[in-house]
């Protein structure tokens, strides 16, 4: 008989005990979280900004559901949808377009997420910069881990999921 397994996740029990000017340390004033990351001059390796466009692009989420799970987003930081201006709308939705291509060209899931949580209220944890998440689902993937265990389990890095949803990325944004 083996004993019981622990499964570590010491990266996300600072973000769920964190409140939201602890989340904000370390960001640019004045800008939204996703524009501090969009607006840096890290590589895109290190902030794992998978593609830009000319207003928006798509970055992995730090803390995701599944490998392969990431976000399409407009370069500037709006809470509603309906303050984006036409052009940036149209990319946005072009550019989920081609992030469920290149999930399902680097995962092969048996399905797709995609949605929105627009406002704190709708469960949205960066209520300031609407998100589309897009990500990879397979038959029988749900389990107890995350409500009972609070905690997820990844099969590959945050860096192998950038380099692979990079590499899969469509060219025709």
């Amino acid at each position: 008989m083996t004993g019981l397994a622990h499964l570590w996740a010491g990266w996300r029990l600072p973000y769920i005990a964190a409140d939201d000017d602890e989340r904000a340390k370390g960001h640019t004033p004045g800008l939204t979280l996703f524009e501090g990351i969009e607006q840096s001059d890290l590589p895109d390796d290190a902030t794992y900004v998978v593609w830009r466009g000319e207003r928006t692009f798509a970055l992995l989420n730090a803390y995701p559901y599944t490998s392969g799970h990431l976000m399409v987003l407009p370069k500037v930081g709006l809470a509603a949808l309906e303050d984006l201006d036409l052009d940036t709308h149209d990319e946005l939705w072009r550019t989920v377009r081609s992030a469920v291509v290149a999930v399902k060209a680097a995962y092969a899931p048996h399905g797709v997420n995609v949605g929105m949580n627009l406002g704190r209220e709708s469960g949205a944890g960066v209520p300031d910069h609407i998100h589309v998440h897009v990500l990879p689902r397979w038959s029988g993937d749900t389990n107890f881990m995350t409500s009972v265990a609070e905690a997820r389990v990844l099969p590959e890095s945050l860096r192998d999921t950038w380099q692979r949803l990079v590499e899969a990325w469509p060219d025709d944004v």
